[in-house]
């Protein structure tokens, strides 16, 4: 489906292009867009290697151990039906840390994981439980203390200040986290009832 939907977009935007006359610049934009998309995915690489290197550091030095520690009662809060040794426990605290430090990346396998978990728990079932709705809407959320991704695309861009974005992308994030975990409360009693 997603892939009909570009379709449509190049071609109104070919057609626009040819109707308003700016064909030459459509043309030109089509030649630049490549070089600007592997320049951008190369900075990002180059900052991609950056912060996974800095969370395997991270890891190795038990400061990941220590936040999933840290975020347990958090977890106990949000996922009251989960185990509490369960494997599962530990994917979403990594998740979660991940997505806080901005490495969307680094947070999509173990989301993945935590998925793969949280579908055992609910018996294999093709119903999502709400335990997986709440992992998927606090994901999505995700609450990020430092927007590896937009200072990224703001330093490749030229902004003179790309961690300006910081405080923004702090409150931001903090409400639709808020939001999230509201919504999934709320969600989880009238479900239970």
């Amino acid at each position: 489906m997603i892939n009909y939907l570009w379709g449509f977009m190049i071609v109104i935007g070919i057609t626009v292009g040819v109707l308003k006359g700016n064909i030459a610049d459509v043309t030109n934009a089509a030649i630049d867009s490549p070089k600007e998309a592997v320049a951008l995915c190369i900075t990002m690489m180059g900052i991609m290697a950056m912060w996974t290197g800095i969370m395997q550091i991270a890891k190795k030095c038990g400061l990941v151990e220590a936040f999933t520690k840290r975020l347990g009662p958090f977890i106990a809060f949000l996922f009251p039906s989960i185990p509490k040794n369960h494997i599962v426990n530990e994917y979403i605290a990594s998740n979660m840390i991940a997505n806080i430090l901005g490495l969307g990346w680094a947070a999509t396998p173990m989301g993945l994981m935590a998925m793969k978990e949280l579908k055992k728990l609910n018996h294999d079932s093709e119903v999502a439980s709400c335990d997986m709705c709440t992992f998927l809407i606090v994901n999505i959320s995700s609450l990020q203390l430092i927007p590896v991704n937009i200072i990224a695309y703001r330093s490749q861009y030229g902004s003179a200040n790309p961690a300006e974005i910081l405080g923004a992308g702090i409150i931001a994030t903090l409400c639709s986290t808020v939001a999230g975990v509201l919504f999934s409360v709320i969600a989880r009693k009238v479900s239970s009832h």
